[in-house]
Protein backbone atom coordinates (compact mmCIF):
# COMPACT_ATOMS: atom_id res chain seq x y z
CA UNK A 1 0.00 0.00 0.00
CA UNK A 2 2.72 2.59 0.67
CA UNK A 3 4.55 1.98 -2.54
CA UNK A 4 0.94 2.60 -4.33
CA UNK A 5 0.46 5.96 -1.89
CA UNK A 6 4.00 7.14 -2.94
CA UNK A 7 3.27 6.29 -6.70
CA UNK A 8 0.26 7.91 -6.62
CA UNK A 9 1.79 10.87 -4.36
CA UNK A 10 4.46 11.14 -7.22
CA UNK A 11 1.85 11.35 -10.10
CA UNK A 12 -0.07 14.22 -8.92
CA UNK A 13 2.55 16.87 -10.27
CA UNK A 14 2.66 15.77 -13.32
CA UNK A 15 -0.89 15.18 -13.86
CA UNK A 16 -1.18 19.02 -12.38
CA UNK A 17 1.28 20.07 -15.21
CA UNK A 18 -0.06 18.37 -17.62
CA UNK A 19 -3.53 19.99 -17.11
CA UNK A 20 -1.93 23.34 -16.47
CA UNK A 21 -0.21 22.75 -20.34
CA UNK A 22 -3.33 21.42 -21.63
CA UNK A 23 -5.32 24.56 -20.58
CA UNK A 24 -2.70 27.13 -22.12
CA UNK A 25 -2.92 25.35 -24.68
CA UNK A 26 -6.54 25.66 -25.50
CA UNK A 27 -6.52 29.08 -24.13
CA UNK A 28 -3.68 29.75 -26.68
CA UNK A 29 -5.73 28.53 -29.37
CA UNK A 30 -8.91 30.25 -29.12
CA UNK A 31 -6.65 34.09 -28.36
CA UNK A 32 -4.57 32.80 -32.17
CA UNK A 33 -7.84 32.09 -33.52
CA UNK A 34 -9.90 35.38 -32.61
CA UNK A 35 -7.09 37.25 -32.99
CA UNK A 36 -6.63 36.08 -36.67
CA UNK A 37 -10.12 36.56 -37.22
CA UNK A 38 -10.26 39.70 -36.11
CA UNK A 39 -6.87 40.42 -38.66
CA UNK A 40 -8.62 38.96 -41.36
CA UNK A 41 -11.95 41.23 -41.24
CA UNK A 42 -9.81 43.77 -42.26
CA UNK A 43 -7.17 42.38 -44.54
CA UNK A 44 -6.85 40.06 -47.83
CA UNK A 45 -6.48 36.65 -47.58
CA UNK A 46 -3.95 36.18 -50.25
CA UNK A 47 -3.69 32.08 -49.92
CA UNK A 48 -5.97 29.23 -47.73
CA UNK A 49 -5.07 25.69 -46.61
CA UNK A 50 -7.05 24.75 -49.79
CA UNK A 51 -4.64 26.46 -52.10
CA UNK A 52 -2.04 24.67 -50.80
CA UNK A 53 -3.33 21.57 -50.19
CA UNK A 54 -4.06 21.23 -54.25
CA UNK A 55 -0.78 22.50 -55.29
CA UNK A 56 0.25 19.45 -52.96
CA UNK A 57 -2.35 16.72 -54.90
CA UNK A 58 -0.75 18.33 -58.45
CA UNK A 59 2.33 17.74 -57.32
CA UNK A 60 2.11 14.08 -55.73
CA UNK A 61 0.40 13.28 -59.08
CA UNK A 62 2.98 14.62 -61.30
CA UNK A 63 1.08 17.62 -62.70
CA UNK A 64 2.15 20.87 -63.07
CA UNK A 65 -1.32 23.59 -62.53
CA UNK A 66 -0.18 27.14 -62.03
CA UNK A 67 -2.13 28.93 -59.33
CA UNK A 68 -4.07 31.91 -60.54
CA UNK A 69 -5.71 33.88 -57.33
CA UNK A 70 -6.43 37.93 -57.58
CA UNK A 71 -7.84 39.68 -54.71
CA UNK A 72 -10.28 41.89 -55.57
CA UNK A 73 -12.52 44.20 -52.70
CA UNK A 74 -16.50 43.21 -53.01
CA UNK A 75 -17.44 46.67 -54.99
CA UNK A 76 -15.24 45.65 -57.95
CA UNK A 77 -16.95 42.10 -57.98
CA UNK A 78 -20.38 42.01 -60.59
CA UNK A 79 -23.67 42.27 -58.51
CA UNK A 80 -24.59 39.18 -60.96
CA UNK A 81 -21.95 36.69 -59.25
CA UNK A 82 -22.57 38.12 -55.59
CA UNK A 83 -26.68 37.04 -56.30
CA UNK A 84 -26.21 33.57 -58.40
CA UNK A 85 -23.72 32.20 -55.47
CA UNK A 86 -26.38 33.07 -53.03
CA UNK A 87 -28.91 31.43 -55.04
CA UNK A 88 -26.81 28.44 -55.67
CA UNK A 89 -25.76 27.82 -52.52
CA UNK A 90 -27.34 29.13 -49.64
CA UNK A 91 -30.86 31.04 -50.18
CA UNK A 92 -31.17 31.65 -46.57
CA UNK A 93 -27.68 33.33 -46.47
CA UNK A 94 -28.35 36.87 -45.29
CA UNK A 95 -30.98 35.98 -42.88
CA UNK A 96 -29.60 33.12 -40.42
CA UNK A 97 -26.75 32.89 -37.56
CA UNK A 98 -24.63 30.53 -39.90
CA UNK A 99 -26.39 27.48 -39.77
CA UNK A 100 -28.84 26.75 -41.98
CA UNK A 101 -30.63 23.87 -39.43
CA UNK A 102 -33.52 23.31 -41.46
CA UNK A 103 -31.27 21.99 -44.59
CA UNK A 104 -28.90 20.07 -42.42
CA UNK A 105 -32.41 17.86 -40.87
CA UNK A 106 -33.37 17.15 -44.56
CA UNK A 107 -30.11 16.63 -45.54
CA UNK A 108 -29.34 13.95 -42.51
CA UNK A 109 -32.52 12.14 -43.39
CA UNK A 110 -31.93 12.06 -47.15
CA UNK A 111 -28.47 10.62 -46.42
CA UNK A 112 -30.27 8.13 -44.78
CA UNK A 113 -31.40 6.87 -48.50
CA UNK A 114 -29.01 7.98 -50.79
CA UNK A 115 -25.52 6.82 -51.62
CA UNK A 116 -24.23 9.98 -52.80
CA UNK A 117 -24.36 12.23 -49.87
CA UNK A 118 -25.78 15.40 -49.40
CA UNK A 119 -24.18 18.57 -47.99
CA UNK A 120 -25.75 21.05 -46.29
CA UNK A 121 -22.85 23.84 -45.55
CA UNK A 122 -23.98 27.60 -45.48
CA UNK A 123 -21.59 30.01 -47.20
CA UNK A 124 -20.72 30.99 -44.24
CA UNK A 125 -19.17 27.76 -43.04
CA UNK A 126 -18.03 26.78 -46.27
CA UNK A 127 -15.34 29.99 -45.94
CA UNK A 128 -14.59 29.36 -42.49
CA UNK A 129 -13.60 25.53 -43.82
CA UNK A 130 -11.51 27.38 -46.63
CA UNK A 131 -9.89 30.00 -45.23
CA UNK A 132 -9.30 28.58 -41.97
CA UNK A 133 -9.36 24.46 -42.23
CA UNK A 134 -7.54 21.53 -43.84
CA UNK A 135 -9.71 19.54 -46.47
CA UNK A 136 -11.15 16.32 -44.46
CA UNK A 137 -14.77 15.02 -43.18
CA UNK A 138 -13.74 14.03 -39.71
CA UNK A 139 -16.10 15.49 -36.64
CA UNK A 140 -13.04 17.21 -35.61
CA UNK A 141 -12.62 19.25 -38.62
CA UNK A 142 -16.31 19.64 -38.85
CA UNK A 143 -16.38 20.89 -34.91
CA UNK A 144 -13.75 23.45 -35.89
CA UNK A 145 -15.50 24.70 -38.93
CA UNK A 146 -18.45 25.15 -36.60
CA UNK A 147 -16.45 27.49 -33.85
CA UNK A 148 -15.05 29.68 -36.87
CA UNK A 149 -18.10 29.66 -38.78
CA UNK A 150 -19.53 31.32 -35.02
CA UNK A 151 -16.40 33.54 -35.06
CA UNK A 152 -16.80 35.01 -38.62
CA UNK A 153 -20.61 35.49 -38.09
CA UNK A 154 -19.67 37.63 -34.82
CA UNK A 155 -16.71 39.51 -36.30
CA UNK A 156 -16.94 39.59 -39.97
CA UNK A 157 -20.73 40.03 -40.89
CA UNK A 158 -22.26 38.69 -44.08
CA UNK A 159 -20.90 41.39 -45.97
CA UNK A 160 -17.35 40.75 -45.35
CA UNK A 161 -18.32 36.74 -45.40
CA UNK A 162 -19.19 37.26 -48.95
CA UNK A 163 -16.19 39.05 -50.07
CA UNK A 164 -13.45 36.25 -48.71
CA UNK A 165 -15.64 33.68 -49.89
CA UNK A 166 -16.06 34.96 -53.40
CA UNK A 167 -12.16 35.36 -53.40
CA UNK A 168 -11.05 32.17 -52.38
CA UNK A 169 -13.59 29.97 -53.75
CA UNK A 170 -12.00 27.02 -56.23
CA UNK A 171 -13.32 27.70 -59.94
CA UNK A 172 -10.78 25.36 -61.42
CA UNK A 173 -8.09 23.57 -61.53
CA UNK A 174 -5.73 26.11 -59.73
CA UNK A 175 -7.85 28.81 -59.97
CA UNK A 176 -9.66 30.37 -56.66
CA UNK A 177 -11.55 33.54 -56.42
CA UNK A 178 -13.95 35.23 -59.23
CA UNK A 179 -11.30 37.63 -60.24
CA UNK A 180 -9.03 34.74 -61.52
CA UNK A 181 -12.05 32.68 -62.96
CA UNK A 182 -13.11 35.83 -64.82
CA UNK A 183 -9.91 36.26 -66.41
CA UNK A 184 -8.89 33.26 -67.02
CA UNK A 185 -12.49 31.71 -68.76
CA UNK A 186 -14.05 35.30 -70.06
CA UNK A 187 -11.07 37.75 -70.32
CA UNK A 188 -12.49 39.90 -68.19
CA UNK A 189 -12.89 41.30 -64.77
CA UNK A 190 -14.73 39.75 -62.69
CA UNK A 191 -16.70 43.66 -62.40
CA UNK A 192 -17.84 42.79 -65.61
CA UNK A 193 -19.43 39.50 -65.54
CA UNK A 194 -22.83 38.81 -67.32
CA UNK A 195 -25.97 37.34 -65.50
CA UNK A 196 -25.47 34.35 -67.59
CA UNK A 197 -21.57 33.79 -67.21
CA UNK A 198 -22.08 34.27 -62.99
CA UNK A 199 -25.03 31.80 -62.86
CA UNK A 200 -22.80 29.59 -64.66
CA UNK A 201 -19.50 29.76 -62.33
CA UNK A 202 -22.30 29.02 -59.66
CA UNK A 203 -23.72 26.13 -61.10
CA UNK A 204 -20.11 24.27 -61.31
CA UNK A 205 -19.28 25.02 -57.72
CA UNK A 206 -20.26 21.31 -56.74
CA UNK A 207 -17.72 20.43 -58.67
CA UNK A 208 -14.87 23.07 -60.19
CA UNK A 209 -12.15 20.98 -61.21
CA UNK A 210 -14.56 18.40 -63.37
CA UNK A 211 -16.94 21.28 -65.00
CA UNK A 212 -16.23 24.10 -67.02
CA UNK A 213 -18.10 26.90 -67.48
CA UNK A 214 -17.96 27.37 -71.11
CA UNK A 215 -18.18 23.68 -71.96
CA UNK A 216 -20.98 23.47 -69.86
CA UNK A 217 -22.79 19.81 -69.38
CA UNK A 218 -26.69 18.92 -69.19
CA UNK A 219 -26.60 18.41 -65.06
CA UNK A 220 -24.75 22.38 -65.37
CA UNK A 221 -27.54 23.48 -67.13
CA UNK A 222 -29.91 22.07 -64.92
CA UNK A 223 -28.11 23.97 -61.90
CA UNK A 224 -27.94 27.47 -64.31
CA UNK A 225 -31.75 26.84 -64.51
CA UNK A 226 -32.08 25.96 -60.72
CA UNK A 227 -30.35 29.28 -59.91
CA UNK A 228 -32.08 31.59 -62.28
CA UNK A 229 -35.16 30.07 -60.62
CA UNK A 230 -34.45 30.51 -57.30
CA UNK A 231 -33.31 34.29 -58.23
CA UNK A 232 -36.55 34.55 -59.10
CA UNK A 233 -38.36 33.70 -55.74
CA UNK A 234 -36.08 35.46 -53.97
CA UNK A 235 -36.56 38.71 -55.63
CA UNK A 236 -34.48 41.63 -55.64
CA UNK A 237 -35.75 43.24 -52.77
CA UNK A 238 -33.89 40.26 -50.79
CA UNK A 239 -30.35 41.19 -51.56
CA UNK A 240 -31.19 44.96 -50.59
CA UNK A 241 -29.27 44.38 -47.36
CA UNK A 242 -25.98 44.25 -49.08
CA UNK A 243 -25.86 47.49 -50.93
CA UNK A 244 -27.48 49.23 -47.44
CA UNK A 245 -24.13 47.97 -45.21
Amino acid sequence: MGYIRRGYAKSKPALGKARKIFTWCVLGFFALSFGLVVLLKWFPVYTTPLVLFRAGEYALAGKWVSIQKTWKPFEEISPHMVKAVIASEDPKFLFHDGFDFEAIAKAIDANKRRKVKMGASTISQQTAKNVFLYPSRTYIRKGLEAYFTVLIELVWGKKRILEVYLNVIELGPGVYGTEAAALHYWKKPAKNLSLGEAQLFAAILPNPRKWNPKKPTNFVLKRRNFIRRNLVLLGHSYFKPLSDT
